[in-house]
Parts: C-alpha cells; sequence; structure tokens
C-alpha cells in the first residue's frame, strides 16, 4: 500500500489515503464512480436509495467490489424523516451487513435505532447532517463520525444554514469524534483549511458531478462546467424541505409556486420536483427540467475528466497550500 500523504482520523477510520468522502450522490454514485474512487484513495457511496430494490442493490455491491481492487467503498442509506408503513431500511442495512461492507452513509434521521445491529457486524457509520447541533446529537446517539455540510451545499442544506467556514471552526468546540465539513469545498485549500480548523476531512459532491464515472449526459455536465456559484436556487423552504440545485425552468416554476401560495404543499410541488424528473435530466441532458442538486463549489468545476484526475488536482492544491502556510511561520 502507497504511503498515505495525509493521515487523520478519518483516513484512520475509513483506511483511505485522503481525507476526502464523496458523499453519496442521488441516481448517480453507482458501482462505477464509486470504485473509482476508492481506487483514487477516497471514500465514495453507492446510493441505496437509487436502486430498484434490495437485490439490485446487493448486485450493485457486488460490482463495485470487484472493481475497486481491495480498496474501501461505503452504501448510502437515506432515510425519512419518520418512518413510514413499507420503508425497507431495515432490510437494506440487514443486506449492507450481509454482504461485508464495512462502512455506511446515513442520514434523513438520526441512525440510533439501527446502530446496534451495524456495530455488532463491524460496520462504521458516517451520519450526514445540515448543522453542528444535529451533529452533537448523532455523535451522542453513537455514530462513528458525522459530515456537516454548510449553506453552500447542493442538495439539502437544512434550516439553520450556516457556512461551512463557521461550522467547520464551531464544531472543534462541540464534538469529540471526527467530523468532515461538506458544503462548497472544491478546491484543495479548502481540505487544508478545515484540517486547520479541527475537521477530520471533507466531503465533495458538486466538483466530481463531471467526471467521467458519472454516468449523467454530456450536456449535463458542460452546463455545470459553464456555470458560476451564483447559477444556483434555493427551493422548497416553504414545505421546509430547503434545496440547493442549479437554476433552470423548473426552479423559476416552484420558486414561483411557493411565493404565489405560501401554504402550499409538497403533493403540488411533486410533479416538478419528484426524483424522477431530475433522474430524466441526467438522462437527456436537458437540464433545465428537475431539481438537479448543485452547490456553490460549481466555482470549481472546469472540465470533464476522470476521477483520479479530479482527486489528483485536489491534493497538488492541498501540498501548495500548506507550503504557502509553511513560509508565514518563523523558524
Amino acid at each position: 500500500m502507497m504511503t498515505r500523504p495525509f493521515s487523520t482520523a478519518v483516513t484512520e477510520l475509513f483506511g483511505t489515503h485522503l481525507p476526502i468522502v464523496a458523499g453519496g450522490l442521488m441516481w448517480l454514485a453507482n458501482a462505477d464512480y464509486v470504485a473509482a474512487a476508492s481506487r483514487a484513495g477516497i471514500l465514495g457511496f453507492i446510493t441505496a436509495a437509487s436502486l430498484p430494490d434490495v437485490d439490485a442493490l446487493r448486485n450493485e455491491i457486488r460490482r463495485c467490489r470487484d472493481l475497486c481492487d481491495g480498496g474501501p467503498f461505503g452504501v448510502n442509506v437515506s432515510m425519512l424523516p419518520k418512518l413510514v408503513t413499507g420503508e425497507k431500511t431495515q432490510e437494506v442495512f440487514e443486506a449492507i451487513i450481509d454482504e461485508g461492507v464495512k462502512v455506511v452513509e446515513t442520514s434523513g434521521r438520526s441512525p440510533e435505532a439501527f446502530l446496534p445491529m451495524l456495530k455488532d457486524a463491524h460496520v462504521k457509520v458516517l451520519h450526514k447532517v445540515a448543522s453542528v447541533r444535529h451533529a452533537v446529537k448523532a455523535a451522542d446517539a453513537g455514530v462513528d463520525a458525522v459530515s456537516i455540510v454548510g449553506a453552500e451545499c447542493g442538495g439539502h442544506p437544512g434550516l439553520d444554514m450556516v457556512g461551512s467556514y463557521v461550522n467547520a471552526a464551531w464544531a472543534a468546540k462541540q464534538l469529540k469524534i471526527p467530523y468532515l465539513i461538506g458544503g462548497g469545498v472544491g478546491h484543495g485549500s479548502q481540505i487544508v483549511a478545515a484540517l486547520a480548523m479541527g475537521a477530520a476531512g471533507v466531503v465533495i459532491g458538486t466538483r466530481f458531478l463531471v467526471a467521467d464515472e458519472i454516468w449523467a449526459h454530456a450536456n449535463y455536465k458542460e452546463r455545470l462546467i459553464e456555470a458560476q456559484p451564483t447559477d444556483t436556487d434555493l427551493c422548497m423552504q416553504s414545505v421546509r424541505n430547503t434545496v440547493r440545485s442549479l437554476r433552470n425552468e423548473t426552479t423559476a416554476t416552484v420558486k414561483a409556486m411557493e411565493s404565489e401560495n405560501p401554504n402550499i404543499t409538497i403533493q403540488e410541488l411533486m410533479p416538478y420536483v419528484a426524483g424522477k424528473v431530475g433522474r430524466n435530466a441526467y438522462v437527456t441532458g436537458d437540464w433545465q427540467q428537475g431539481i438537479l442538486s448543485a452547490g456553490h463549489a460549481l466555482a470549481f468545476v472546469e472540465q470533464r475528466e476522470p476521477l483520479k484526475g479530479i482527486v489528483s488536482q485536489l491534493t497538488s492544491e492541498m501540498s501548495a497550500a500548506i507550503n504557502r502556510v509553511a513560509a508565514t511561520v518563523p523558524y
């Protein structure tokens, strides 16, 4: 095994070479992408919710293992805020354990009810939250590490809307378990800054969307390359499910509907915000349709290339940042 250029609680916990996690991407984080992350020295997660059933998840896990060359990988389990009839979360975790996966990324609600079975199987749990206060609750519940995503993140930044720069330093005062910072992270210097403030690593999503291993249509990726950090919108605040996504015709429609009807329901928005609409945009390349999660890290999305190339650039930027800081230290 190569010498790890960076050693943190996260690299030790997950067995990676770099303190970088490729966060689960709905519809997009399949075995090809996750295995590419593993081979590049970082940790990725198959998104269980992207697959039609538990058998399909098992097959994707097995395919990923074959592609990983022995490297680590995990599965993302996104749970609804409350348990609903027919939910398959128990079966999903049972499949993950049966297949020998050693890391899960959880989100949506506390994984506390499932921690005994996961700990018995020696599965590490990284729980994703949108605030430091929820990170403290997750730590108290017994998770191994937490990811805290700030207001800049693509997807769901929560309701507190505190930025990643503040979260990174604030969390150090309140947490005793390893934590990662996400939201707007797309440059190696930001990773070094997060480590300096107390984080054990970072979560990256938007920056990786143009990786060759992401199966989405080239037209969608080209739009991301053209886009600026200002080309995102916040929608669905009215139903307390805030989402940051690429500005397009759908976000304009949804924002107008929310403005005109402050009491609008999620059911009324579903024809526009349903996941299948976004998935179709990835297939066709029509980026004007659907809620397509994207964050302020659009600032660093420059070209389509293999994931390994993006990670290599991040590593070079990390080294340069460390050298800049070292040059300011008197001897």
